[in-house]
């Protein structure tokens, strides 16, 4: 009898042991849980602002570059430049590194997706309406939605082969070099537009003299 009360008495120990073992696991795994929603948070904020800073250097090159500029005093222009520059030195202080994680393949993607992007931008100078299609095309290939024009098969095969974050940013990129041609479509109509218009003007300005 005494021997049962000693059994019992150690069994208790064990049983209240293990109880408080499975309790301090719970909470470490509930703390890891909510630390995990927190890294992703980080993750995804310092991926904003690093999203914001290309956008920032995009609009700051673009104004640069904007027709406006072209039709001011060369002393204002100057005085602007200064001022643009000065905003994109300070943006460029702004250093924001997300690194993702992947695996031999998805690296090995990533490269490939990131061969046919530059070899495609350096093809501009040649021809720009054809670098646009083959850009519309590989953009087509990393949309969700429906395309309204032709997709790359073969892009659209490499980049499902990269990792998710990695898919978001190719995308980003393609919807900048997009911007950028389409930016300098415009800036070049808006510059012949301009040309033939004194063209024009100074062959009016010809006739009236005769």
């Amino acid at each position: 009898m005494a021997q049962a009360k000693i059994n019992a008495k150690a069994n208790e120990g064990r049983f209240c042991r293990s109880s408080s073992m499975a309790d301090r696991s719970s909470r470490l795994l509930e703390s890891l849980d909510q630390l995990e929603l927190r890294v992703e948070a980080l993750r995804e904020a310092a991926t904003a602002v690093e999203q914001e800073k290309e956008i920032l250097l995009e609009m700051i090159h673009s104004i640069q570059n904007s027709q406006d500029m072209r039709q001011i005093s060369d002393g204002e222009r100057e005085e602007l430049n200064l001022t643009a520059n000065r905003l994109m030195g300070r943006t460029l202080t702004v250093e924001v590194s997300v690194e993702t994680i992947r695996n031999p393949q998805q690296q090995e993607s990533l490269k490939h997706a990131t061969r046919i992007i530059d070899e495609v931008v350096s093809k501009f100078l040649d021809d720009l309406g054809n670098a646009k299609s083959h850009l519309m095309s590989l953009y087509s290939a990393c949309s969700s939605e429906v395309p309204p024009g032709p997709v790359d098969q073969k892009f659209q095969s490499i980049v499902i082969g990269c990792a998710l974050e990695d898919q978001k940013k190719i995308k980003r990129r393609l919807e900048t070099l997009l911007r950028n041609i389409e930016n300098s479509d415009k800036a070049i109509k808006l510059l012949e537009h301009s040309k033939g218009a004194g063209s024009k003007t100074l062959q009016q300005n010809a006739e009236g003299k005769f």
